[in-house]
């Protein structure tokens, strides 16, 4: 059901255009998902900090009058919910366990919408510990969510792309002594699949499951079938923007079933590339972690203000 749009002010982006919307999507006890003006926060690792299927999104979102939605970023490189890390590794892996409070706190999100788990493998066989932990980490960040009365969404972990690695024969067997993110065990996607079934499972736990690895799956599978040596993952580990593309649809499918088709718009996902960005560095500085040699933001106040320039670049398109 659509309703008109307004203007109003929202904290941080004065003269916002917000969506007046009730979007149904059938979860568990079948509640609205998406209510007006909501801030929907995005928590992963080095692909969520991409984010280009993050502004994908909101750039969707900004061309459908109907539509708009106020997106965070605050994925972080190297990041587990696992709090594992290798031994090879340059620092200790940060752990989203570490920031999640004075995340939640200073962003106030009203959904929240989390992907974990390439990392969290530590790129070793499956081990019932590293598993174990991997479960332990993602409750407490669902739990977290919950208590401040957000709404909790799912990404599974998408899959892992051996074929790049191992044709510079760079993938490891089981029977190695070593396994790191320059080491990564062969078969390490069955990890992934293992860790993408049981994020499924929680689908009666949660507001939201969507699965990104199954459509990632199947469009690589069939563009294999006239090129073998296609990828969307140079490294097996990090997508490129084709994937974060495809991703995006897949996530925009979920969320808005009934809404306009799936298109977009090539000057308006350039801005909402810049303002994901500058709001993700202030953000993160805003917030706080453990991860060296990440790109220090603005000071909050004055992205925000940049951001909301950016909004109207958007606006002054349609």
């Amino acid at each position: 059901m659509w309703a008109k749009i307004v203007n109003k002010n929202i904290k941080g982006f004065p003269g916002f255009l917000l969506l007046w919307i009730s979007v149904a999507t059938s979860i568990g006890n079948g509640q609205d998902l998406i209510q007006t003006g909501q801030r929907i926060l995005f928590l992963g690792d080095s692909n969520t900090y991409a984010g280009h299927f993050i502004s994908d999104l909101d750039a969707y979102f900004h061309q459908q009058d109907q539509l708009e939605l106020e997106l965070l970023n605050l994925g972080l490189p190297s990041e587990t919910c696992c709090g594992l890390s290798e031994p090879d590794h340059p620092f200790p892996r940060p752990t989203v366990q570490e920031r999640s409070d004075r995340v939640l706190d200073k962003t106030k999100p009203n959904v929240v919408i989390c992907c974990y788990g390439m990392n969290d493998g530590i790129y070793h066989p499956f081990s019932e510990n590293r598993f174990k932990a991997y479960q332990s980490g993602m409750r407490e960040l669902i739990k977290k969510i919950k208590k401040i009365n957000a709404k909790v969404i799912l990404l599974t972990p998408p899959p892992f792309d051996p074929l790049p690695l191992r044709q510079k024969n760079k993938l490891v067997p089981k029977t190695s002594k070593q396994f790191a993110w320059f080491l990564i065990y062969e078969d390490y996607d069955s990890v992934m699949k293992s860790y993408s079934d049981w994020i499924i499972s929680l689908k009666q736990e949660v507001d939201l499951v969507i699965d990104i690895r199954t459509p990632v799956s199947e469009f690589l599978n069939e563009k294999r079938k006239s090129n073998p040596a296609f990828t969307m993952s140079p490294d097996g580990v990090h997508f490129n923007q084709q994937c974060h593309r495809l991703i995006a649809r897949s996530i925009a499918k979920q969320l808005m079933p009934d809404g306009p088709e799936i298109s977009f718009n090539t000057k308006i996902t350039s801005i909402t590339a810049k303002k994901m960005n500058l709001l993700r560095d202030a953000w993160l500085s805003e917030t706080g972690h453990k991860r060296p040699g990440v790109k220090a933001g603005l000071p909050l106040a004055t992205a925000k203000k940049q951001a909301a320039q950016y909004v109207a670049e958007i606006q002054n398109l349609k």
